[in-house]
């Protein structure tokens, strides 16, 4: 078994998004000593995602190279193993080529990996994965991993995201002058803070949130200019998402920027359906690699952190998981016969 040594050396590889290189090749040196015929696949700027197979991939498991700021190193207490990356998303990606090598040493073949840069920014990786699909990547079932306290998850939220420009006219605030581009924002947020942002039976209630308002000059001067960026949870297409955003702009407020994906449901194993999440994954951008399911060890409260962390007892769990997951999918898809 994959000794979790190899998780505190990826862990020590620093691999923020733009700098995945030494971890891409950490995973290729790891693929190919299994067996796995591995390949860069270069994305811009010398940045390169991973696919590695044993034969013609029918269930492909995918996960990111790329972690968020600020790097941290590895440690080891007991059972938990600390440090950037460690669920978000190495300790996945390890426990994934664990489950496939003992499925590929059973005499099974179809199983091809994919990991992705860019995933916690843009997802350039996985987009540029999809454009470029050709045989044999055929998949018929992914695998995407993310961590999810071992559950199997049922639906993800799209998500939303652009920026609200407001122009007003500089003055003496203390003269009937403006418009203010402040005020005018303002009252924009506070209509869309009002409203609803749909419900649906699968993926809840849509939420909205401002990250960052910027803006003006001083107190007594009014506002020339104003800025808030946005991010709706969707439970809509990003159409429907859109249009109401743009319902509440008055006459000096602009939408900017805006793009998203709508919410996605996932395959679920028998027996093991989980709930709805609401984190991004690369799960939107693979639309020709088949039925996506997402899955992994580590809890998302404690990605992102400065205490990220893996349990040993969640990763062991999750390698048996995706060996199971992995050979279930295979059995259904000779039972469908294709």
């Amino acid at each position: 078994m994959a000794t979790l040594d190899t998780l505190l050396d990826w862990i020590d590889l620093e691999s923020i998004t733009g700098n995945e290189g030494d971890y891409g090749d950490a995973l290729v040196r790891q693929l190919e000593s299994i067996g796995f015929a591995a390949e860069k696949q270069f994305v811009e700027g010398g940045r390169f995602n991973v696919l590695a197979r044993a034969g013609d991939p029918a269930v492909v498991f995918c996960t990111h190279l790329d972690t968020v700021p600020p790097w941290f190193g590895p440690s080891r207490e007991g059972g938990v193993v600390r440090g950037r990356g460690a669920c978000d998303a190495k300790g996945p990606a390890l426990a994934m080529i664990e489950a496939a090598r003992r499925v590929v040493e059973s005499g099974e073949e179809r199983i091809g990996f994919l990991f992705t840069v860019g995933e916690e920014t843009d997802g350039a990786g996985a987009r540029f994965a999809d454009e470029h699909r050709c045989a044999p990547w055929q998949p018929r079932f992914t695998i995407v991993g993310e961590p999810t306290e071992n559950e199997f998850i049922r639906g993800g939220k799209g998500v939303y995201k652009c920026e609200l420009h407001a122009r007003g006219v500089a003055g003496h605030s203390s003269q009937p002058v403006g418009p203010s581009a402040i005020h005018e924002l303002v009252s924009a947020i506070g209509a869309m803070l009002s409203d609803s942002w749909g419900e649906h039976p699968v993926f809840g209630e849509g939420t909205i949130n401002f990250g960052e308002i910027r803006g003006g000059l001083a107190a007594n001067v009014v506002a020339p200019e104003a800025v808030a960026s946005v991010l709706v949870r969707a439970v809509e297409d990003p159409e429907i998402v859109e249009e109401r955003l743009r319902s509440h702009l008055g006459e000096n407020v602009e939408l900017i920027s805006g793009k998203g994906y709508g919410p996605i449901a996932f395959h679920v194993p028998e027996g093991r359906e989980g709930p709805v999440v609401a984190f991004g994954t690369d799960a939107p951008f693979l639309r020709g690699w088949g039925t996506p399911l997402l899955y992994g060890p580590g809890s998302i409260r404690d990605a992102h952190t400065d205490h990220e962390l893996v349990t040993v007892a969640s990763f062991e769990r999750a390698v048996a998981d995706y060996e199971h997951a992995a050979r279930e999918l295979l059995d259904r898809i000779d039972a469908e016969g294709r």
